[in-house]
């Protein structure tokens, strides 16, 4: 069988022929290869230089291989944070001939890192419950969408900043089942599994001293759980309101909102006395503010970085002179947006050296900027210009704190 490269764009089979199909990827030259951490997986997988790309390959089995990029692809239709697959690579041989596994290749996540790269220096428990909240966020977003994982882990996410906060995305899709609709029972499953695998994973970093002492392994699987159905619950359950008391639906929506869900439709139905409404959000995606800024500005971020990025931006709309909502002949949102866009996002990221914030996406910088500001004004009790705080956070914050900034991985 002659070697094959199914890809998603065009462009990838021909920058991706130039590596060393023909060698077992345990062997692969360094040549070829990016040194990033990475996490535990049952195959071999190594990072490579495809032209001017990074990207993840993973040896495995033709059927799983294909079975893993079609449900990629279907995760990346519904918007689901997780790799981007590239495509798979079938038919591959050595040098005698002799047939080798074929490879899945996904797009290296740029700011990302497994989780045993962050227990290389003790994490606080604080750090640890973002964490969990961002897996517990990735969970709900699956099950929202009818995918069940079959391996909900820590080694199967990948982690990313998100002012201040994580991301979590998936990294390993092998095991997983898409569906209209997702039973009780087959969540409560994916919940289990989750439960367990995180206790031994933590279980395995309190073995080789890396967990902090205070962090019971045990309590922290079952925790995984609890913050899951909270979540569940508060985007899922029914309300009843008394009549009239409609300021309490709003109230929903923007709680709703906040957890960075969006409310595609509502179904309200009146009693039969008419005196109380039943509320059921009819939730579709997570990101209302990472839509709204998209709209607004054309930035594609984060959910967490994107709702710091809008009080900001809604702060400097508030000072300009064509801004009066209600006004017709003020100027549209969107404009005012793109107006910030250019005169104050952009020059204030360029200021911030090339160097220094290489591999750091610039609403992340920015996002730290804008936290530095306000430290920089509490200490002084006064406002501090951003141009103050962008010299101070250049000089004395972003050298040392770079590689912490800078998150490499991806699986």
């Amino acid at each position: 069988m002659a070697l094959q490269i199914s890809a998603t764009n065009p462009e990838h089979p021909a920058l991706l022929l130039e590596l060393p199909w023909h060698v077992p990827l345990e062997d692969w030259p360094q040549e070829h290869l990016v040194p990033l951490p990475r996490g535990i997986s049952r195959h071999v997988v190594r990072y490579a230089q495809a032209g001017g790309e990074v990207v993840a390959v993973k040896e495995l089995a033709e059927r799983p291989a294909l079975r893993e990029y079609e449900l990629l692809r279907d995760l990346d239709r519904l918007g689901i944070p997780a790799v981007d697959p590239l495509g798979v690579v079938t038919g591959r041989t050595d040098s005698d001939g002799a047939p080798l596994e074929p490879v899945l290749i996904t797009r290296h996540l740029n700011g990302s890192l497994p989780y045993r790269s962050m227990f290389e220096t003790t994490l606080r428990p604080a750090t640890m419950h973002r964490l969990m909240d961002a897996l517990a966020v990735l969970l709900v977003r699956l099950h929202l969408a009818g995918f069940a994982w079959g391996d909900c882990s820590l080694s199967n996410t990948l982690f990313r900043r998100d002012a201040g906060a994580y991301a979590a995305y998936l990294v390993d899709a092998e095991t997983g089942e898409l569906h209209p609709r997702l039973s009780t029972g087959q969540r409560d499953y994916d919940l289990d599994l989750a439960r367990v695998n995180i206790s031994g994973e933590l279980l395995d970093l309190e073995a080789s001293g890396a967990l902090h002492p205070s962090v019971d392994p045990v309590e922290f699987g079952t925790e995984i759980c609890a913050r899951y159905q909270g979540l569940w619950q508060e985007l899922t359950r029914t309300s009843v309101y008394p009549a009239g008391k409609y300021h309490y639906i709003e109230r929903r929506i923007r709680r709703l909102n906040d957890l960075g869900f969006d409310v595609a439709e509502m179904q309200i139905d009146h009693s039969s006395n008419g005196d109380t409404v039943t509320f059921v959000p009819k939730v579709v995606d997570a990101g209302h503010h990472q839509r709204q800024l998209l709209r607004l500005t054309g930035l594609d971020t984060e959910e967490n970085q994107a709702r710091r990025l809008l009080t900001d931006l809604e702060s400097w709309m508030a000072t300009q002179d064509d801004h009066a909502p209600g006004d017709p002949l003020a100027a549209r949102p969107e404009v005012l947006a793109h107006r910030w866009v250019r005169e104050v996002f952009r020059p204030t990221v360029r200021r911030v050296p090339a160097g220094l914030r290489a591999g750091i996406d610039p609403a992340e910088i920015y996002h730290q900027l804008l936290e530095h500001r306000w430290y920089l004004s509490e200490r002084a009790q006064h406002d501090i210009g951003l141009d103050m705080a962008v010299e101070d956070y250049v000089k004395n914050i972003l050298p040392g704190a770079r590689t912490s900034l800078q998150s490499p991985a991806s699986e």
